[in-house]
């Protein structure tokens, strides 16, 4: 085996793991009643997505920008043009595509989470046939094409990569002296599902019992602390495992400079958001610590090989207080983000995004002096969030005006465990 598929494999083992976790970090914050009912939301993204990016997925998401192999040069590729990666096994039989099937379980596994991050906004109140219904549609609408256009690429003899998406293209389409950043999923990740979100918490409307944040309190604090646990330690290989997956060390850095960043950034980001909710709440809370590391993990995605780890350390302060002021927005527009989905990962994925246009090494208005990068970020950010949220709101309005997404109101109340999923969660007596 060579070193870019162990390293890649490595990776997507711990980008896998998350998903687990923020089945954890998401159950954890939930009523205890609504807990199984929470993580199976995480679970279900797991199988569903898992066997359709097998299927189908990774070949949509793959484009070179030409009409040849492209469905839509740029930004849709021929989703059957390998179905269920036939040709990629009888490749591995015959002893060859190592690394384009380890680059095939790497990209499985953003695909999933992305979808799961979505079922937060959702919590305590949504029937999981549905939202299994929605997460494929999704993925295949929604998460496949957005990752064509931004992570697809092709190397050439030297090894060299060039990003072939829309996104990838763009400061070379419009003549600038810039091309977009997202190393690890910033636009494709963070703002695709935190705009999603938004769309669903707005179908589905506010909880019965529960939206305010006097009530909305979480049932099991060890539990979400172990999640973000999870995440943090699964994010090294989220962010570090594309310097592989992009065919060289990193953008501008080593994959030692990616993870001292995504080291460095969250810790900031949990100083940030608890010096805010200190002043704010008169205490510093421990779903507050683990919010504001999520919050820093967001944020330095699109840019951990790309900004010093200086630069690292603002971004994640910024991140973590802004965030904190953030998800309290939900309770002032009447909108149930219940995890704070949107407060947290599209707020930071725009901050991490954008914060490329002045920090980025070389390009960035304070490095390089040139607004390029700057016009770059803006573009794919707004356009990404604007398609999904367009998409998810459609998708969420049809089936709940057909099959229903919500559950019974008595059920809502009683806790959704028991009348959906069978045992609770806890057996106390």
């Amino acid at each position: 085996m060579d070193l870019s598929s162990a390293w890649l494999l490595l990776s997507a083992a711990l980008v896998l793991f998350m998903t687990p976790g923020l089945a954890f970090f998401y159950g954890g914050l939930v009523k205890s009643k609504s807990v199984i009912s929470m993580m199976m939301l995480s679970f279900g993204s797991i199988g569903l997505v898992g066997v359709l990016w097998i299927l189908f997925g990774f070949n949509a998401s793959f484009v070179d920008g030409t009409s040849a192999t492209d469905w839509i040069p740029g930004v849709l590729g021929d989703a059957f043009s390998d179905f269920g990666m036939q040709n990629a096994a009888e490749a591995a039989f015959g002893g060859g595509g190592e690394l384009t099937l380890a680059g095939v379980v790497f990209g499985a596994t953003f695909a999933i989470i992305t979808v799961a991050l979505i079922s937060g906004a959702i919590a305590d109140r949504a029937r999981f046939w549905p939202w299994m219904i929605f997460a494929g549609l999704f993925a295949t609408l929604v998460y496949f094409p957005v990752a064509a256009w931004v992570f697809a690429f092709t190397v050439d003899d030297k090894g060299v990569p060039t990003f072939t998406g829309w996104v990838g293209q763009l400061g070379a389409d419009m003549g600038l002296d810039a091309s977009t950043i997202d190393f690890a999923g910033g636009t494709a990740v963070h703002i695709n599902a935190g705009a999603a979100a938004l769309a669903l918490a707005l179908v589905l409307g506010k909880r019965k019992v529960g939206f305010s944040k006097e009530e909305a309190q979480p049932h099991n604090v060890p539990l979400v602390l172990i999640g973000t646990a999870i995440l943090w330690f699964g994010w090294f290989g989220f962010n570090g495992g594309a310097t592989m997956a992009t065919g060289v060390a990193g953008t501008n850095g080593s994959v030692g400079l990616i993870y001292l960043n995504t080291l460095v950034a969250p810790a900031a980001a949990l100083v940030g958001w608890i010096v805010v909710e200190h002043f704010k709440e008169g205490k510093a809370t421990a779903v507050g610590a683990a919010s504001g590391i999520v919050a820093g993990l967001v944020a330095i995605t699109p840019a951990c090989a790309n900004i010093s780890p200086l630069w690292a350390i603002l971004l994640g302060l910024i991140a973590g207080a802004v965030c904190c002021f953030a998800i309290d927005l939900k309770y002032k527009i009447g909108v149930d983000d219940t995890l704070d989905v949107v407060g947290i990962h599209l707020v930071a994925g725009f901050i991490g995004t954008l914060s490329l246009g002045f920090f980025a090494y070389n390009t960035g208005l304070f490095d390089g002096g040139n607004i390029d990068q700057l016009v770059v970020q803006a573009i794919p950010a707004f356009a990404i969030a604007a398609y999904s949220f367009t998409v998810a709101f459609i998708l969420g309005k049809v089936i709940d005006l057909t099959i229903g997404f919500r559950a019974k109101e008595e059920d809502e109340i009683a806790g959704i465990d028991l009348a959906l999923h069978g045992p609770a969660g806890y057996a106390l007596d």
